[in-house]
């Protein structure tokens, strides 16, 4: 049978149970079912030519007349398992998975003349094949997913896709493939570059071992027996073929960011030349997709951009803390993203001129910017040398294990932006932790931006995750350098060698606070919590450098 056949035959509606009989589902039939919405099942294959089969679940507006067609709203992922997202979450019966349930009814999507897309990805939910994170075979289920959409009947032919975390790597990666019919990308809180959230500079994370067991358990989540036949056939995919977990597992351990697992995986880098409309979020302060990589995903991405970032950790634009308040502090998460799709789902002009960026720095102020980073001035700054011994502070930090390096008190509220960057030459192999410290006069100090790095003969350079942090007048900076600290979540190998660092340089965006224009938006509730973390006292030091000047 042909591909074009199998979609043919396979794209047949199928109700909520097992039974083969019946129509699409509403929520009278099934409280599973969004209020609204009529569910329905379909299959269709991947399009790398394997045979492998994805599963969908469509979600369309209930009363939609027929012939008339909508925009599609695509999410694509490894959480729309219908027992449940990461565990089984106790279902009585089986439906479409509650993941965007929150888009569903604060963007009145069906109402709007919206249809919603669940495809699981190979391994997971209804899909057959071996999970294979961001690699050929995703990708290829990606493309295959936007087609599908777009080409259905009671599709226009626009697709935007949705997520975040995984879903909204995903749509890094339907940006990436150059989909006509893609016409937009909300990715909220998404992974840039795999590589690097799982190693840094060589150094290994428990990311390595956490991440590929969660998707391995995920993807081997026992369904419900009311499904359709062939959803909880393909759902037991695993059980016939243990290898897809042991490859899954082995894949991450590949050292070399070289390798071709790692350099298919590279979102930043394969998104040169991209244009889809981007719309995204970031947490500076993340500790689980952290800023890595980033500005260089949106520095190659040459398309219309969007963006709230700030400093709060793994949350979507809508959430809220237990007491009401917004996780991200900005209100208009729904209104915004949905004036986004209109516009390049609709061509529906935008009634309020949303900032290109909203952005929120350390102080908890918003500001309005046409891009981001917004640099006055860069700086080169020469550190100039020291030494540590690389144990791997196994009793505790100290002097002999770091050295650091201040700036004298600052003249002029100075914002730290972008992506900085330590170089420095070594003749020793070994590790390096890198801190940036925000440090006050009475000597409180919080640390705002690490990174780690192997260590090799020769410059070693390595680029700390993306920040915004602004420095008060009278505060100094602090450079902290050493060994590999316990806290963090790397799993470095101390070589217990005495690294002498030489010719040692910060390379650093600067920008001036004083002509912010500020918007609308409350300071995050989580900036507060890691304020009160990572907040200790250091011993200050005879000035090493400067912090130029950035008046604008």
């Amino acid at each position: 049978m042909t591909a074009a056949a199998l979609v043919a035959t396979t794209s047949a509606a199928l109700p909520a149970s097992a039974d083969a009989a019946g129509g699409p589902v509403t929520h009278k039939q099934n409280d599973r079912v969004p209020e609204g919405a009529a569910w329905t099942q379909h299959y269709f294959p991947s399009s790398d030519g394997s045979k492998v089969e994805l599963h969908a679940d469509v979600l369309l507006p209930e009363n939609l007349p027929k012939g008339q067609k909508v925009p599609v709203i695509l999410s694509v992922g490894a959480y729309f398992g219908h027992s449940g997202q990461m565990d089984v979450e106790g279902f009585k019966k089986t439906g479409p998975s509650a993941r965007f349930n929150d888009l569903i009814e604060g963007a009145g999507l069906f109402k709007r003349g919206y249809a919603l897309v669940l495809v699981d990805v190979r391994g997971f939910g209804g899909s057959t094949g071996c999970l294979d994170f961001v690699g050929p075979g995703e990708q290829a289920d990606v493309k295959a997913a936007i087609d599908w959409a777009a080409k259905q009947p009671w599709s226009t032919g626009a697709v935007g896709m949705y997520g975040k975390s995984f879903d909204a790597i995903t749509g890094l990666v339907g940006n990436n493939l150059n989909q006509d019919a893609l016409k937009a990308v909300v990715a909220m809180e998404p992974m840039w570059d795999p590589y690097r959230n799982f190693s840094s500079g060589g150094v290994p994370r428990t990311t390595r071992v956490n991440v590929s067991n969660t998707y391995n358990k995920i993807a081997t989540l026992p369904q419900l027996p009311d499904d359709d036949p062939r959803y909880l056939a393909n759902a037991k995919y695993e059980q016939k073929h243990p290898e897809c977990a042991a490859t899954n597992m082995f894949g991450y351990q590949t050292g070399d960011p070289q390798a071709a697992y790692w350099k298919t995986r590279d979102l930043a880098e394969r998104a040169k030349g991209s244009d889809t409309p981007l719309f995204v979020t970031q947490g500076f302060l993340e500790w689980n997709t952290e800023a890595e990589a980033m500005e260089e995903y949106l520095g190659n991405h040459k398309g219309p951009q969007r963006a709230w970032l700030g400093p709060w950790d793994h949350k979507r634009g809508n959430d809220r803390t237990a007491d009401g308040r917004l996780e991200m502090g900005r209100e208009g998460w729904f209104e915004e993203t949905m004036s986004f799709f209109d516009q390049y789902l609709k061509g529906v002009k935008p009634t309020t001129d949303y900032p290109a960026v909203s952005i929120q720095d350390s102080t908890g102020k918003w500001r309005a910017q046409d891009t981001w980073p917004v640099t006055d001035r860069s700086a080169a700054i020469r550190l100039g040398g020291g030494s540590y011994l690389d144990d791997g502070a196994e009793e505790k930090v100290t002097d002999k294990n770091t050295f650091v390096k201040w700036s004298k008190p600052l003249t002029q509220a100075t914002r730290v932006t972008g992506t900085p960057r330590l170089s420095f030459d070594s003749e020793q192999h070994g590790n390096v932790m890198v801190k940036l410290y925000d440090v006050a006069p009475d000597g409180t100090a919080v640390m705002f931006d690490e990174q780690v790095s192997l260590v090799d003969a020769g410059r070693t350079e390595l680029e700390l995750k993306s920040t915004d942090w602004t420095l008060a007048k009278g505060h100094s900076l602090a450079v902290e350098i050493g060994t590999v600290q316990p806290a963090g979540d790397w799993l470095d190998t101390p070589t217990r060698n005495t690294i002498k660092v030489t010719d040692a340089r910060l390379d650093l965006d600067l920008d001036d606070p004083a002509d912010d224009t500020a918007t609308e938006g409350e300071r995050a509730p989580y900036l507060d919590t890691y304020l009160k973390s990572w907040t200790k006292k250091l011993r200050p030091g005879s000035p090493a450098f400067t912090l130029p000047a950035v008046k604008s």
